[in-house]
């Protein structure tokens, strides 16, 4: 499907360009409020109702009025729950009966971007032909319901408090973490106020980072894209492990108590062999970035394996189609479907905790169990639009790499969905080979973005 404004997570961008304008967000929340009421069958005397969270940006103030200010003139009810993490939201969203649940976030990114995510009333992604139905009623023009058919606004007090429950639910009851000290990493984001508590309820020694957000921070220097924090706060407390989450924790990168870092891969092969002792996995979905080893290792067991374009909402849609519970991407959003909707960093965390009490033993010895193979990868600033198939010399660049690592490696060249970036990754059993490939590819790369 080409999308005009909908990435593979949502609109997003930098704050005060377009899409990320106050104007835009209003009539995207007109536009949303107007397929709700032409798709959703609510009783005469009721409206659909959407649920709307947020992350620590200061810029989700401004976006949060725009959004309801919008919803509300299309004759939608809105629930506003303030900072929440995504998996919540979509929580929140099944849990409620709602029809619809929104998420003001730029995930990983820095506080000057940020975005709209959208969940349905299964707690799920927006399937694309609702999307695409939202993106053509955006550019028509914006009414406005009569006053007695504007929709009506509240403030949900108890959000945070019915999300820790949920999350608690998912961890076996016959287990807790007493005897655990654990850094949990918040990253300044939305989780600040809740993943702490989950782990400490459950019996855990919490020690906390990231948990301060003043607007401008979320991110920064912390969390699960910028680990070293967690490593040093674990060697610094002497910690059995430490959690980072992102921004609006929907992934999680983790460290055994020597500072050993582990990606989304490492996680969800230690979550699939715990579960597969029961019986209950079938087959797992990866994504075009997820390690040959982690792919090598399922097989070994017998598991199915299937690659999805990069992207939760790809992942969940193998899942669907091969009923299939387990998949996730290595940078660490995670999907267990038989606990969550969605890629949740706290439940993810979790699943792992429970098959570190059951098995026993370290997390080094859990985690470590995947040895992942040397991945080299490169993020290469482009032109928006731009097609590295049509360059002859970056196709030229691919093709020989790919011929070298026949049967010991592999080769990605894929545009972000959310940045103009072409991420170069060269993955391969030597790795000084493959850091040395990768930078050639890149290299080329540069200088036909240039030209």
């Amino acid at each position: 499907m080409s999308r005009k404004y909908f990435g593979t997570d949502g609109v997003r961008g930098r704050v005060g360009q377009a899409p990320i304008t106050p104007d835009f967000v209003m009539r995207l929340g007109y536009a949303a409020g107007k397929v709700l009421l032409e798709t959703v069958e609510m009783p005469a005397d009721e409206r659909p109702t959407v649920l709307i969270g947020k992350d620590t940006r200061i810029s989700g103030y401004m976006l949060e009025s725009a959004l309801e200010a919008g919803l509300s003139a299309a004759g939608v009810d809105v629930c506003l729950v303030g900072p929440m993490p995504t998996p919540a939201v979509a929580y929140l969203t099944r849990a409620l009966r709602l029809q619809a649940g929104i998420v003001i976030s730029a995930s990983h990114n820095p506080y000057y971007d940020n975005g709209i995510k959208f969940f349905s009333a299964q707690g799920t992604k927006l399937p694309d032909e609702v999307e695409q139905a939202i993106e053509a009623a955006i550019d028509q023009p914006m009414l406005c319901a009569q006053s007695a058919e504007l929709g009506r606004v509240r403030r949900m007090e108890d959000a945070r408090g019915r999300y820790i429950e949920f999350c608690k639910s998912t961890f076996p009851n016959e287990y807790d973490l007493r005897g655990l000290k654990i850094v949990v990493d918040c990253a300044h984001g939305a989780a600040y106020h809740i993943a702490p508590d989950v782990f400490h309820e459950l019996g855990a020694e919490v020690v906390t980072i990231g948990i301060d957000p003043n607007g401008l921070n979320i991110n920064d220097k912390v969390g699960a894209t910028a680990p070293q924090a967690l490593r040093d706060a674990v060697l610094a407390h002497n910690a059995d492990l430490g959690i980072a989450l992102d921004g609006d924790a929907d992934r999680i990168q983790m460290v055994d108590a020597r500072g050993n870092l582990y990606d989304g891969d490492q996680l969800l092969h230690a979550i699939v062999c715990h579960r597969a002792q029961k019986g209950e996995v079938r087959g797992v979905v990866g994504t075009l970035m997820s390690n040959l080893a982690l792919e090598h290792a399922l097989q070994a067991m017998g598991i199915a394996f299937e690659r999805a374009a990069v992207g939760d909402r790809y992942v969940v849609e193998g899942l669907k189609r091969n009923k299939w519970l387990f998949g996730g991407e290595n940078s660490g959003h995670i999907l267990v479907l038989d606990r969550h909707t969605t890629g949740d960093g706290i439940v993810a965390g979790l699943q792992v905790l429970a098959a570190l009490r059951e098995k026993g033993g370290s997390l080094e010895a859990l985690l470590g169990a995947l040895k992942l193979y040397p991945q080299k990868l490169i993020n290469v600033p482009v032109s928006k639009g731009f097609v590295w198939r049509s360059c002859p010399s970056i196709i030229a660049a691919h093709d020989a790499v790919e011929r070298k690592l026949t049967g010991r490696g592999r080769v990605l060249l894929r545009p972000s969905g959310t940045e103009p970036l072409l991420r170069v990754m060269v993955e391969g059993e030597d790795a000084a080979e493959v850091t040395r490939v990768a930078e050639e590819i890149a290299a080329v790369v540069r200088a036909a973005a240039a030209a």
